[in-house]
Order: C-alpha cells, then sequence, then structure tokens
C-alpha cells in the first residue's frame, strides 16, 4: 500500500502572496508619487533623497500599524465568538449538537448521517466543529496580528526600495524620467501577477494599474511644479 500523502493546496499561499504584491505596488505608487512631487518643486538631490527614505520608513510603518490595528480588531471578535460559544456548549450542549447536525444536513448530508457526524466530532473536539463549521474560524483563517503587520511593512518597503533604489543611482537630470519609467515598469509586472493570480485578465490588470498610477504620479509631480520653488 502506497503512504499517504498530504496534498499540496496552495490558496492561502496565493492569499498571502496577493497580499504581498499588493503592499508593494502600495510602496512603489506612494514613494514614486512623493518623490516626483518633490522632484518637481526644484529641490535638491539630497532632499529628494530624504523624501524617498522617509517615505519607505514612513509607509511601511503606517501599514504595518494600520494592519497590526485592523487585524486585532478581528482577533478580538473571533475570540469573544469563541467565547460565546464555548458557553453555549457549557449550557446547552444537547441544542448545539442538533444546531451541528443542521448544518451538515443542509450541506446535502443525510439527517441521520449528520446527527452521527456532529456526534463524533464533538466527541473529539466540540469547540473546534463549532468553530469550524458554525463560525468559519480555524487554525488557517485565525486572524494573526503582528504576522499580518510585519508581512504588510515589508511587502510595502520592498515596492518602496525600488524608487529610492533608482534616485540613489539616476543623476539629477534624468531623475524624474526614470523614476517614473521605472515605476510604471514594475507596477506593470505588479498588476500583471495580482490578475493572473486573480484569474483575471492580464492585460486589463496592467492597463488598469498603469493608468491609475501614471495619473497620481503626474498629478503629484505637477502639484510638486506648481507649489514649489522656481528653478535656478
Amino acid at each position: 500500500m502506497r503512504p499517504h500523502r498530504k496534498e499540496a493546496h496552495q490558496i492561502n499561499d496565493v492569499s498571502w502572496l496577493r497580499a504581498a504584491v499588493l503592499g508593494a505596488n502600495d510602496g512603489i505608487v506612494s514613494t514614486a508619487s512623493l518623490v516626483l512631487g518633490v522632484a518637481g518643486s526644484n529641490a535638491s538631490h539630497s532632499n529628494i533623497m530624504l523624501a524617498a527614505v522617509s517615505a519607505l520608513v514612513g509607509g511601511a510603518m503606517s501599514m504595518a500599524t494600520g494592519e497590526y490595528i485592523s487585524v486585532s480588531s478581528q482577533s478580538d471578535t473571533e475570540l469573544a465568538a469563541l467565547k460565546q460559544e464555548r458557553r453555549e456548549l457549557n449550557e446547552d450542549r444537547r441544542g448545539e449538537h442538533r444546531e451541528l447536525a443542521e448544518i451538515y444536513t443542509r450541506r446535502g448530508v443525510e439527517p441521520a448521517l449528520a446527527r452521527q457526524v456532529a456526534e463524533q466530532l464533538m466527541a473529539h473536539d466540540a469547540l473546534d466543529a463549532h468553530a469550524r463549521d458554525e463560525l468559519g474560524i480555524s487554525d488557517l483563517t485565525l486572524a494573526k496580528p503582528l504576522q499580518a503587520a510585519f508581512a504588510s511593512a515589508c511587502s510595502f518597503a520592498a515596492g518602496a526600495a525600488l524608487p529610492l533604489l533608482i534616485v540613489t543611482i539616476t543623476r539629477p537630470g534624468l531623475l524624474v524620467a526614470s523614476v517614473a519609467i521605472a515605476a510604471l515598469l514594475a507596477l506593470a509586472i505588479l498588476g500583471g501577477l495580482a490578475a493572473m493570480m486573480g484569474g483575471a485578465s492580464i492585460r486589463r490588470g496592467v492597463l488598469r494599474v498603469t493608468f491609475w498610477s501614471a495619473l497620481s504620479m503626474g498629478l503629484t509631480f505637477s502639484i510638486g511644479h506648481a507649489l514649489g520653488a522656481p528653478g535656478s
């Protein structure tokens, strides 16, 4: 007999990959837009560099903070739901058994078999069975605030590093064009990757992200140019 092989489903990896792509996309757009806005104001190269570094650090921390707060709120809600479910199991275990069996019945299981499945699962781990099948909470989906915050900060910083690198290695006269072109090329690749992972049209994904990103960078550059100091 062949040993049982655990199937390698990648749906959760894909979800994390999509989140990483979107975070990198935000890092590129926001940092490149800020760099172009500052460059449009005729700021010195050192000031543009400072703006790029500030955008990377501040943006990454902002993403981490926002994600931590958001996922912590979700975690608090899940923990409260689990606490309530644990109390209901202690107070009315028979009623909770009927409730779980009805869930399986609605999914197409024969009533007698549904009652048997509910009984066996509750005997093994009642709270886990109700959390998974009644509340939709499992170890895979349970909110993890610190992990989410770290991932958001890293993905944003990875994207923001591209405009910063371009500023570092490019002469001032070529900086605006270089940042814009590099950012749009990277965003086109990320947009196509995100569309591919979501099963959508790659062409549409690329056009959408490049259009709105170009608009963002163009508007920021124009505002910086209009409000900045006159060129020397």
